[in-house]
């Protein structure tokens, strides 16, 4: 009796700025190895890394796939991802730096620890090919070999805390480039059915369609949500008046905050790291040009620069509101610092946590006559300057502002959320992975 083996393919950085899409290319795979007879352990896993990365494309995402079989298909499953990498993958476009991870059994802690580096950190990828050969995996990379780091990753990251799934379909060659043919008024039908199993379909305050891309790229809509059959039933509610080529769900971290777990100090707030900082207002929010918002947070080991920018709308009002000795949580990436800026956190979302005493100090009002009293002097109390009334025991009045900003998290409007934020309607639904039969079907072709 042969004995089958589990091989993890990991796949990253085989699209660039303007054409190709990682995604597809692990659609393909998926159809040649099901042909092949390999059986999938797992829903395609995409897994999006730290989104703070200066060189990534779009949404620095990575896929593995999982696949069990006899060790003279898993050979036939290695020559078919090359194969399908070369011809689909953008080889000749500058700074695009393709990697294949091939990995036979559970991935070790070594590699787990890795991936939930590279969720919030910078990973070189001189340690992703030095973790390579101690964990006897192959590699196979093209160009500097950066995208060993996000192929590794991927297989690394199990998805066993709370995860997603997303629907992909893709557009047929001939199309792309063109306007994507999807029936607006059908999105609004299906996201009116199908919330909250279904999360950021919609920005409703702009109106804008969040499912669909705005670039060549081979994606015509990802439907994201919490369960498999819930993003199926909402792929089935679209009305699309251009062919669908194939489309596949994928087990995900979107809308997870999986990139946002470990609180930080200030101090350790460095470039391109996604933190979470907790600390007090130290100097009063400003508006500057461009309608972005600033303002800064201290704790015990510093003070750094935040910015709510002007595409999160009202979330830069709410930002606004805080005043100095707020105690908040803030959640973001952090931008480097600059000649004109300091190192900032560029934010996601933030809690207020304690809301200081705002207001006004004044003098008190005479008990004879009313009118406003003016001191005598320190330690001396008050004087009326109409009807002379003194009085020593007098102090001053203390008048509360009226805060519009209340406890609690705040979040920037959809249409601004990245891939890996939760949304609200997610808190609360958090879930852990079991191995179960996959949902059928999962994938067509």
């Amino acid at each position: 009796m042969v004995v089958p083996f589990v091989l993890h393919i990991g796949l990253d950085d085989t699209d660039s700025r303007s054409e190709g899409c990682t995604t597809y290319l692990a659609a393909l795979l998926v159809g040649r190895l099901d042909e092949l007879g390999l059986c999938f352990v797992d829903y395609p896993n995409l897994v999006r890394l730290n989104p703070n990365i200066p060189w990534k494309t779009r949404g620095n995402g990575a896929v593995a796939l999982r696949v069990e079989g006899p060790p003279d298909l898993l050979q036939e499953a290695r020559a078919a991802t090359l194969e399908a990498l070369e011809s689909n993958a953008s080889l000749d476009v500058k700074g695009t730096d393709p990697a294949v991870v091939f990995l036979k059994g559970d991935p070790p802690a070594s590699l787990v620890g890795l991936s939930s580096a590279a969720l919030r950190d910078v990973v070189s990828p001189r340690l992703a090919l030095s973790l390579v050969r101690e964990i006897g995996a192959e590699a196979v990379c093209y160009g500097s070999g950066r995208g060993t780091v996000g192929a590794l990753a991927a297989i690394g990251e199990a998805l066993l805390r709370d995860h997603t799934f997303e629907l992909i379909a893709y557009r047929s060659a001939e199309n792309r480039g063109r306007p994507r043919l999807i029936d607006e008024a059908s999105v609004w039908t299906m996201d009116e059915a199908m919330r909250p199993e279904t999360f950021n379909n919609l920005d409703r305050e702009t109106g804008r369609v969040l499912i669909t891309p705005r670039g060549p790229d081979p994606i015509l809509y990802g439907i994201r949500g919490e369960s498999p059959a819930a993003v199926y039933e909402a792929h089935l509610m679209l009305k699309v008046d251009e062919p669908v080529e194939r489309w596949l769900i994928f087990r995900t971290n979107h809308g997870t905050d999986s990139h946002l777990q470990q609180p930080a100090k200030v101090r350790e707030a460095g470039a391109y790291r996604s933190v979470v900082v907790r600390g007090l207002v130290s100097q009063p929010p400003r508006r500057v040009r461009g309608g972005h918002v600033l303002l800064a947070v201290k704790d015990e080991t510093g003070e750094i620069q935040c910015a709510a920018y002007e595409p999160t709308g009202g979330f830069r009002d709410e930002v606004a509101g805080l005043v100095v000795g707020d105690e908040v949580r803030v959640f973001g990436g952090v931008r480097r610092a600059s000649r004109t800026q300091p190192r900032t956190i560029n934010l996601e979302k933030l809690e207020v946590l304690r809301l200081a005493s705002a207001g006004v100090s004044h003098a008190p009002l005479c008990s004879r006559c009313g009118r406003r009293m003016k001191s005598e002097g320190r330690g001396k109390g008050y004087g009326c300057p109409r009807c002379g009334l003194r009085d020593r025991a007098a102090r001053k009045v203390f008048s509360a502002s009226l805060r519009t900003i209340r406890l609690g998290l705040h979040l920037p409007p959809p249409r601004t959320h990245r891939h890996l934020t939760k949304p609200l309607s997610r808190y609360g639904r958090e879930k852990t992975w079991t191995a179960a039969k996959l949902f059928e079907p999962w994938h067509w072709p």
